[in-house]
């Protein structure tokens, strides 16, 4: 067990080299710069709109109408970002959020998402994503396991077949018990976060619950949850519901404020 010291060593240097909070209070792993991750998330952008089909002026000025009511409730700090939206052209049921602000929402997602509040379930849990440094997180997470097994491969001197079927059976277990499960965790956490920023905008919370009520009727093969990087939908409507309450108090907060976003759908 001469690998155990080694190995130790490693994790407790990773650890302490950078450890943040998430807006939920949760403790994380942020190895990379906000610069380098928000640089990575602009190229990227501009990829996707050089790869996809914008869809028509009336959806872009319906995604940016709701993107700009949740933004216009975000902590100073995070108003600040270079907040940017695009809906494209696609059948996929799908939306993203990159490093930096950049949001995207397909054709797709937008005829699930059948009210302006559905939609706002949705952008709300993207920017969730990028408040609470989820790609800075995951790649860490990714980093420093990857120099675990690397520590741990080296000095307990795996060599041959055995010791490479070991290693092997090692990622598979990383990729399931570390990799996959942080990924739900992600987005468990933005569907909370998602679900207060759109309360908060004026947007009803109640409406997220719908949402996944909708994308369960499209039905569709999906993996073990264990084997899976987002929760079933059962599940997140469960957490969706036990937020709920704290949900609807800032919603009526949010209402009694003035705040009561008149988005048009096209």
């Amino acid at each position: 067990m001469r690998w155990i010291r080694p190995l130790a060593v490693t994790a407790l240097v990773v650890t302490l080299a950078a450890c943040t909070t998430s807006p939920t209070g949760r403790q994380q792993l942020t190895l990379m710069s906000d610069a380098q991750l928000n640089e990575m998330g602009r190229e990227a952008f501009q990829q996707y709109q050089q790869d996809l089909p914008a869809a028509g002026q009336a959806q872009q000025r319906y995604a940016q109408c709701v993107a700009s009511a949740i933004v216009a409730v975000l902590p100073e700090r995070e108003r600040d970002k270079d907040w940017q939206i695009r809906v494209f052209e696609s059948e996929q049921a799908n939306a993203f959020a990159l490093p930096g602000g950049y949001m995207g929402v397909n054709t797709g997602l937008l005829a699930i998402a059948e009210t302006q509040d559905q939609l706002a379930s949705v952008i709300g849990h993207e920017i969730g994503h990028v408040i609470a440094n989820h790609a800075n997180e995951r790649v860490s997470t990714h980093t420093s396991t990857q120099l675990a097994l690397s520590v741990l491969g080296s000095a307990s001197g795996m060599q041959g077949q055995g010791g490479q079927q070991l290693m092997g059976a090692l990622g598979l277990g990383a990729q399931y018990g570390v990799l996959l499960p942080f990924s739900r965790r992600h987005e468990s956490e933005a569907d909370v976060i998602g679900m207060r920023l759109m309360a908060d905008a004026g947007f009803d919370p109640r409406a997220s619950v719908a949402l996944w009520e909708n994308m369960s009727a499209q039905g569709g093969a999906r993996p073990p949850e264990w084997m899976s990087t987002h929760p079933s939908h059962g599940q997140r409507m469960q957490g969706l519901q036990a937020e709920m309450g704290n949900a609807m108090a800032r919603y009526e907060q949010a209402r009694q404020a003035g705040r009561q976003p008149n988005c048009s759908r096209p």
